[in-house]
């Protein structure tokens, strides 16, 4: 099957695919925003992956697309750390990779799509037979893909070690002509045209700044109790999972610090990185004597109910009522955390990662800011901060405004807008 060609204005049909299109994570999160945008220029968005929480009627479900199935799991266990793969090892690679190819066709054909939005799969090789067939298919058919890189394998130490580079330097990720490459940091780009010739293009993760939140309703006006907090005690929120660069210890040593009655919640969880980080964060927290709350379970990108009828939040309703967010990641692809802090106007703290260095902080907002850790004048400004109203409203303000002009939804159109036009020309007169 070859891809026919088509014009700009004959694209109707979108497929984004990943390992997960489900909860809070930033991958999710940011292909949600795509979603808004593509929808609004008329397309038709539809979904495969190995986890959903999408619209059935434009989803297919492929369990062996989930990076965490047992024979994908299986598969990672072998080749990451090791020098050497056993052959079975390799024969279970290429048998799940044509079961994924036949899913992949049957998605492309079940709704007609004209262009791929790969998120993440041919980026992180979380998923090996997924992005092997992904390329393939790719190569088999000529059809138009974005491939959107968050982040990439030789950033994540874990994968350095391994004995499939064969397939790491044919899919992780693919150099093909249909294949237009976007990364949302300037160093991913750098990087990848270094180890790999690729160039990309450049588009950051964005916020509907244009239409700010709305404010708290009842629905959530219990969350600060459900949390266990009293009504003196200062919210710290961490929104992110607990895994070893996000720097929860950073967190957990200024909400003792700040020498304050204060808790710190942490909203997300261990996500693919394993579950050691959690028990040492835990442990250091009660070191610290600092009431740590891991939120995850009852927070969603949506609200709605468990299957136990436990209520369950939204992550917009932990930060509308939390007084500080902190970010003290020592590294990010860009930051979602960042911007869902601005957009909702609450004072950050954020460790002086390299791509807020060079891509964020040069736009001039204002931030508690630390390098690698916590010092006295930071938590000095911490407290100036929360307890200064006047100080607090101009600097939030401040950043909402600057976060519209560089990373709002009209910035991401006007991206995406330029991607179709290079990928399907303009459209005809």
């Amino acid at each position: 099957m070859k891809n026919k060609i088509i014009r700009r204005e004959q694209l109707k049909n979108v497929g984004f695919i990943s390992t997960r299109f489900h909860g809070t994570d930033g991958v999710s999160l940011e292909t949600k925003k795509w979603t808004h945008i593509l929808k609004k220029m008329g397309l038709k968005c539809h979904y495969l992956a190995g986890q959903l929480d999408t619209e059935e009627a434009c989803s297919v479900l492929e369990p062996l697309a989930d990076f965490r199935h047992p024979e994908i799991e299986e598969i990672n266990n072998a080749c990451f750390g090791a020098s050497f793969r056993p052959r079975a090892i390799t024969q279970k690679i290429h048998k799940i990779k044509h079961l994924l190819k036949d899913a992949i066709y049957h998605f492309i054909d079940k709704f007609g799509l004209q262009l791929l939005i790969a998120e993440n799969a041919l980026s992180i090789p979380i998923n090996i037979p997924f992005g092997i067939a992904l390329t393939e298919i790719i190569s088999e058919t000529e059809i138009k893909t974005i491939a959107h890189h968050h982040d990439f394998f030789w950033e994540r130490k874990r994968f350095l070690v391994n004995s499939v580079w064969e397939y790491l330097n044919m899919s992780f990720p693919p150099h093909l002509d249909p294949i237009k490459h976007v990364v949302i940091n300037s160093s991913g780009a750098n990087q990848l045209a270094l180890r790999t010739g690729i160039s990309s293009i450049l588009v950051p993760n964005v916020m509907d700044y244009e239409n700010p939140p709305e404010p708290p309703d009842d629905y959530a006006a219990d969350i600060r109790k459900v949390l266990g907090f009293k009504d003196s005690e200062i919210f710290i929120l961490q929104p992110t999972r607990v895994v070893k660069r996000k720097g929860i210890e950073h967190s957990i040593e200024l909400t003792h610090l700040l020498g304050k009655k204060a808790k710190l919640v942490v909203s997300h969880d261990s996500g693919d990185e394993g579950e050691s980080y959690f028990f040492r964060v835990q442990s250091y927290a009660k070191t610290m004597n600092v009431d740590l709350i891991f939120a995850s379970d009852i927070i969603n990108h949506q609200r709605g109910t468990n299957p136990d009828g436990k209520k369950i939040y939204s992550l917009s309703d932990l930060y509308q009522y939390a007084d500080l967010v902190t970010f003290p990641s020592s590294y990010e692809g860009f930051g979602n955390a960042f911007l869902e802090a601005l957009y909702y106007k609450k004072p950050l703290l954020v460790n002086n990662y390299s791509v807020y260095a060079f891509d964020i902080k040069t736009k001039d907002f204002r931030t508690i800011e630390i390098d690698d850790y916590i010092t006295q004048q930071a938590v000095d400004y911490t407290r100036k901060i929360l307890f200064d109203k006047d100080l607090r409203q101009e600097m939030v303000e401040h950043n909402y405004d600057l976060a519209r002009r560089y990373f709002s939804y009209g910035v991401l159109r006007e991206k995406l807008d330029a991607i179709l036009r290079n990928l399907f020309g303009t459209f005809s007169t």
